[in-house]
């Protein structure tokens, strides 16, 4: 299994390989060490590091990242390699096809900034092309989270149709991501989870925030929950401080126990315009049950039926961010009968162990 590193292994896709390290398959996590390889490894799997950039574009550093992969299928021809995440697919699919690997699994699990115009650039058109090339084979299936990014995928023949599966998100544990009442406070929290960087919807949030500071400061509390990223799009820690006052808006940097801190809140707000898969942060707070208000864009408008278990708002537009969460803010009765519906969502589309279960067959089928 290739991810980009090991904490998005840890986060999603641990439940996946300790699954089939039990069906009976010898499992190997190929990823970049952040510092996890001890939790990895302690959960019975191997790990290999993985020499890549997850954010960078230098050719040099993706030639290592080809070469590493190219020579370690050559050396497990009979292996079935699944890959995570679009710089996994591309440089893992071209290497599983010079090598002949016998199977492989492709997940694409958001395309990102490269695909997020309306209109493919150069970068996203070649990155297609390699794709292609790479999936004219036997035995290799392309997973897809949302429909949109299985479309684009189709009408530019990067896959046929005998090859595409469909499994809406990584999943969440219903068991342990239990529906929980929204707390009984005076503070009534609003929280967004993701890595601190403009697309996420992070600077729309605020700017909401500000709209409601004159009726809800010292009524009403923003967490913002999430680590610093190194990319160009990336906030930094005097930017996020500044536009913070630690009261009223928080910065609470990455949160390990998010289960927690769902349980904690009362609304969910998340305006991306990043080409998501479909986020796991609001499958999280669907299961807790939480209402949630996200954009009707790629991957966050597959968690919200409108007006059901949230709202959906357009891309940038914080006052549009401002006018729902106000509207949640004050009408406790809605907030629990949303939040009742995004448990109900939650059971019917987002099981961990539904999940789990297709991608084993899917395994089994390429094996």
């Amino acid at each position: 299994m290739i991810v980009n590193e090991d904490r998005f292994f840890l986060s999603h896709r641990k439940e996946v390989a300790l699954a089939a390290q039990k069906a009976g398959w010898a499992v190997t996590v190929v990823c970049k060490d952040t510092g996890q390889r001890r939790d990895v490894e302690a959960l019975g799997l191997e790990m290999l590091e993985l020499p890549v950039n997850p954010t960078g574009m230098n050719p040099i550093q993706e030639l290592k990242t080809w070469r590493f992969l190219n020579r370690l299928y050559r050396k497990n021809r009979n292996a079935v390699v699944h890959h995570v995440g679009l710089k996994a697919i591309l440089w893992g699919g071209l290497a599983a096809k010079t090598a002949k690997v016998r199977g492989v699994v492709n997940a694409v699990s958001g395309l990102g900034t490269v695909f997020s115009g309306e209109k493919l650039g150069i970068t996203a058109k070649g990155i297609l092309s390699v794709m292609r090339f790479s999936n004219k084979r036997e035995r290799v299936k392309v997973i897809f989270q949302n429909q949109e990014d299985k479309s684009l995928f189709l009408r530019h023949r990067v896959v046929d149709e005998s090859q595409v599966e469909f499994i809406k998100g990584s999943g969440v544990d219903l068991n342990v991501f239990r529906y929980v009442p929204e707390p009984e406070s005076e503070t009534l929290k609003v929280v967004f989870s993701a890595r601190m960087v403009k697309e996420k919807g992070v600077v729309e949030l605020i700017e909401a925030a500000g709209q409601l500071r004159q009726a809800y400061e010292g009524k009403v509390e923003f967490w913002l929950c999430g680590r610093l990223a190194v990319n160009a799009d990336a906030l930094s820690k005097e930017e996020l401080e500044a536009r913070c006052d630690g009261k009223y808006i928080k910065w609470l940097d990455f949160q390990k126990d998010m289960k927690s801190v769902l349980e904690q809140c009362h609304i969910m707000a998340f305006p991306s315009y990043y080409r998501e898969g479909v986020p796991k942060s609001l499958i999280e707070a669907c299961a807790v049950g939480r209402p949630i208000v996200t954009t009707d864009s790629v991957g966050c408008k597959d968690t919200v039926d409108d007006g059901i278990n949230g709202f959906l708002v357009p891309v940038r537009d914080s006052e549009a961010l401002a006018q729902k969460l106000r509207i949640l803010i004050e009408d406790k009765g809605l907030r629990v009968r949303m939040g009742k519906a995004s448990r109900e969502k939650a059971e019917r589309e987002f099981s961990l162990e539904r999940v789990i279960e297709r991608h084993l067959d899917i395994y089994n089928e390429i094996s």
